[in-house]
């Protein structure tokens, strides 16, 4: 059986910003079909890996690759989900025209002849993610929780290989947060498409994450959730104490009030007792 090249290649990986280092030495394989959650405070570089991959901002040393390519706009196989923001209500784009933009927003005109097909795959898009009932709407009127989901739809109807994810259930409530996770897990299973999903929320995906990279102090850690958000690990890396505890399924974290105030830990999303 050939083995399945990774999604995600990193290698020897480091960005720095003046003689500020993010991170360096990063070496990851993201499989098809892996979600991994990219953890750590603010500062630590996690929306910066995201502007690596989407050719937004160049390493300061290693290489990048998804679905077999540079990063940049020329890789169509990679769809992008970014945070939530809620339009204003004088935004007259309608829901159906923001999904077509990811299928050929990065060109001008779509064609006559591919109209039939454009129409039929926006609205298979739309049905996808359960926004048929608002997605000719215009989107300055929708809710945060209508918006997202389409944003979702427009990440998702280029059939993408890899999948990014910035913070996208940040400021969604809690059955938004559900919804819109459960529709980027089911695209992940459906079609075996990697996940990177950027989170100060761990506990609402928590159930999907296959792997953790967690980013802090310039340094990193890279395995199951298990075995990164434990008290050992987490202190080691915030080189403080942290105590880190599981209650109902979902994971608690606490430390010094030094740490707490400087580096955040909390706001990865488990709960600080």
């Amino acid at each position: 059986m050939t083995k399945q090249a990774p999604a995600v290649e990193i290698r020897g990986a480091g960005l720095a910003f003046g003689v500020r280092t993010l991170w360096s030495g990063l070496d990851l394989d993201v499989r098809p079909g892996e979600f991994l959650a990219v953890l750590g405070p603010n500062g630590s570089g996690k929306t910066s890996l995201l502007k690596v991959l989407l050719g937004l901002q160049q390493l300061s040393a290693g290489s990048v690759r998804l679905a077999g390519r540079p990063p940049g706009a020329g890789n169509q196989k990679v769809g992008y989900i970014p945070q939530q923001r809620a339009m204003q209500e004088a935004v007259t784009l309608r829901g159906t025209d923001l999904v077509g933009l990811g299928l050929d927003g990065h060109r001008w005109g779509t064609g006559l002849r591919g109209m039939a097909e454009r129409r039929r795959r926006v609205a298979a898009a739309i049905a996808s993610v359960g926004a048929e009932s608002y997605a000719k709407a215009p989107l300055g009127r929708l809710s945060g929780g209508e918006q997202q989901r389409l944003r979702v739809a427009q990440a998702l109807i280029g059939e993408p290989d890899v999948l990014l994810c910035d913070e996208p259930l940040l400021s969604l409530d809690l059955a938004h947060q559900r919804a819109v996770s459960d529709l980027i897990d089911e695209r992940r299973r459906a079609a075996d498409t990697a996940v990177l999903f950027v989170t100060h929320e761990l506990n609402p995906i928590l159930s999907y994450v296959d792997r953790v990279l967690y980013l802090v102090n310039g340094e990193f850690r890279i395995g199951a959730p298990a075995e990164v958000m434990n008290s050992e690990t987490l202190s080691e890396l915030y080189r403080t104490k942290i105590e880190v505890v599981r209650v109902g399924g979902q994971i608690h974290v606490a430390g010094a009030q030094s740490a707490l105030c400087e580096d955040e830990p909390h706001h990865i999303g488990e709960r600080v007792s």
